[in-house]
């Protein structure tokens, strides 16, 4: 029946008679549009087009003693909600407002369902994260997780879950977040803290989730790590590391990834013991987990020599590293275990490190790892066998050799499209090689000389002034 009714041009006499007073009008005729323009993205665009959204949202406002109605409105915002474009269009209306004034009205799951349902698509837009905040969405949600928390109702536990989900959905936007963070005093943030010790599964996942969205600033991160915020953390990872939820291991290793971001926080966090806490996951098989906890080493140890020393020389977590450098399945985990690795050679710049990298048998992923397509890898690659070529080139270099690096550097070098940092630090690395006799030779075999000598005159002065004085070493050592 749809098409007949498009084709007769019906859509345009509908939509303007929903300015009608008459309510069974009203009524009528939104229907005859949804049941028109349902699961078609092109008819619900066309109503967007027409303005459709704030006669809705008036209606709302007006009528919001019919039910029938105030459902019908609901409906039609349901399906548009989904549409992107129809977000920008609630933006301008207060249908925040009207929503949450609906909400607290409301008594019966179903129809607070309803509600959610329209809430949760809207809450994707950050404006209108802000407006339901500012309308005292979040009362409302605190209010639903209080009543039905130690309920085992099925309605309560969904509702539970719906409310909790939407509460961390609203803290994805900045301003949003930041208000209601209100510089660590704020009660909502008092109260998702107590989410965490909780026996709920469902309000520890959310009371971690928002901690990671909460710190994902530097001042907030500073004044949650100073009030003991890693310590919960801590103590709620301990619950599940035998058998335990991993939405809730993830999110939890989210939260101590964000924290660990500020310098200031590294060193309070390591002495805190979170390096131990997170090495209990090791033994875990799922990626997002092995993801989360290899972020948070990653971030402890950034220019921390002591903490990266330690890590590099537990052959246990070198091992699994080097096992997870061929997770082909799961690129996240693959890329987080090679960089991982460079980084603690970088920051640790011990030759104890990188004899035990060496014989969990690291350097090939290394080598690969320089001819990553993110220039950023490349880059920390080629830094980490700088250090490796300078502090144990005898222990490392045969492994240097299978893995073709000479080769490698060689294609690097060449390539026009290599940013110039790779090319600087390709050279630089070219020089530590010259000390072992083996790997000279393949230097000596390939034209280094050509291509460095045309490197002289890059446009980038860091560039030329190594292309100068990698071309002097490769003449003296010729």
């Amino acid at each position: 029946m749809r098409n007949p009714c498009v084709d007769a041009g019906l859509i345009p006499p509908l939509v303007q008679l929903l300015n009608c007073k008459d309510q069974e009008v009203l009524l009528q005729t939104g229907r005859a549009l949804g049941n028109i323009c349902y699961d078609s993205h092109t008819l619900q665009s066309q109503l967007i087009n027409m303005g459709v959204i704030p006669t809705l949202v008036k209606l709302l406002g007006i009528h919001c003693q019919n039910s029938a109605l105030t459902e019908m409105c609901l409906v039609a915002f349901g399906n548009l909600a989904e549409l992107e474009s129809s977000k920008e269009q609630f933006a301008y209306t207060n249908i925040a407002e009207e929503l949450v004034k609906l909400f607290k009205k409301q008594i019966e799951h179903d129809k607070k369902e309803m509600i959610f349902e329209v809430l949760a698509p809207l809450a994707e837009n950050d404006i209108i994260k802000l407006q339901l905040v500012e309308a005292g969405l979040v009362e409302c949600l605190l209010e639903i997780v209080q009543k039905t928390v130690d309920s085992d109702k099925e309605d309560d536990v969904a509702e539970l879950k719906t409310a909790s989900d939407l509460m961390v959905l609203l803290l994805l936007g900045d301003e949003s977040m930041q208000k209601l963070f209100e510089g660590g005093k704020g009660s909502v943030f008092q109260r998702v803290l107590l989410w965490i010790p909780s026996n709920s599964h469902q309000l520890q996942l959310a009371g971690a989730l928002a901690i990671a969205n909460f710190a994902r600033n530097d001042g907030n991160c500073i004044h949650m790590v100073d009030n003991g915020i890693v310590q919960k953390l801590m103590d709620l990872l301990d619950r599940h590391v035998e058998d335990g939820n991993v939405t809730v291991q993830h999110a939890a290793l989210s939260a101590l990834r964000n924290l660990a971001i500020p310098v200031v926080n590294k060193a309070k966090m390591l002495s805190a013991g979170v390096a131990e806490a997170v090495l209990k996951f090791l033994r875990s098989e799922m990626p997002p987990v092995q993801f989360k906890l290899l972020g948070t080493l990653r971030m402890l140890i950034d220019a921390q020599a002591e903490a990266a020393e330690q890590l590099g020389k537990n052959v246990k977590l070198v091992e699994r590293l080097v096992e997870w450098c061929e997770a082909k399945d799961h690129a996240g985990v693959m890329g987080e275990s090679n960089r991982l690795l460079s980084a603690l050679i970088r920051h640790s710049k011990s030759k104890d490190v990188i004899r035990t990298i060496v014989q969990s048998g690291g350097i090939k992923h290394l080598v690969t790892m320089s001819t990553s397509e993110h220039v950023i890898m490349q880059n920390e690659a080629l830094v980490a066998l700088a250090l490796i070529a300078a502090l144990e080139l005898a222990t490392a270099e045969k492994d240097l050799e299978n893995a073709q690096l000479v080769q490698i550097l060689h294609r690097l070098l060449s390539d026009e499209r290599s940013a110039p940092e790779i090319k600087y630090n390709s050279m630089v690395l070219i020089c530590a090689l010259m000390g072992s006799e083996l790997l000279h030779k393949e230097v000596q075999s390939l034209a280094f000389l050509d291509v460095v000598s045309k490197l002289r005159s890059h446009e980038n002065k860091t560039v030329a002034q190594q292309a100068s004085l990698t071309e002097q070493r490769l003449a003296v050592e010729s």
